[in-house]
């Protein structure tokens, strides 16, 4: 990894923000020159600071009714199963394992709060989990890193 300065942190939350963003226009955000801007991406990219471009859909953010993160608490050793269980469910997202009270941070989305609730009754039914907390997300207002 290289050191990253200001210039670099100003073009990497452009990019975050517009990964299709032109070097014209990240020159005139940064000050910078076009030919400054285009090397620093270069060597970003090079030094595998950027790993890549992307879009997101807004079909990604709004097809679910029903977003929301689960936390999970494992009774003793069953984090592996419970986790296998939880990765073969359609309406996990993401699967994330934690320290703390939690052991496991699940991230749901279903198509409507019946379907969302037949899916934490069958997430709370798996042998070896020992509690949920649910928090239903309402809006997103920043995706990404």
């Amino acid at each position: 990894m290289i050191s990253v300065d200001d210039l670099d942190t100003e073009l990497l939350s452009a990019l975050r923000h517009n990964a299709r963003i032109s070097v014209s226009s990240l020159a005139a955000i940064t000050g910078a020159s076009r030919a400054t801007v285009a090397a620093r991406i270069d060597r970003l990219v090079a030094s595998g600071t950027i790993v890549g471009f992307t879009i997101r859909t807004g079909h990604e953010t709004r097809s679910a009714g029903v977003r929301a993160i689960v936390m999970i608490e494992v009774l003793g050793k069953l984090a592996d199963r419970v986790a296998d269980q939880l990765r073969g469910l359609p309406q996990v997202r993401a699967l994330h394992s934690t320290n703390g009270k939690w052991d496991f941070v699940a991230e749901l989305e279903d198509r409507d709060l019946a379907s969302f609730d037949e899916t934490l009754r069958r997430i709370r039914l798996i042998n070896g989990i020992n509690s949920t907390e649910t928090n239903i997300l309402l809006k997103t207002s920043k995706t990404g890193f």
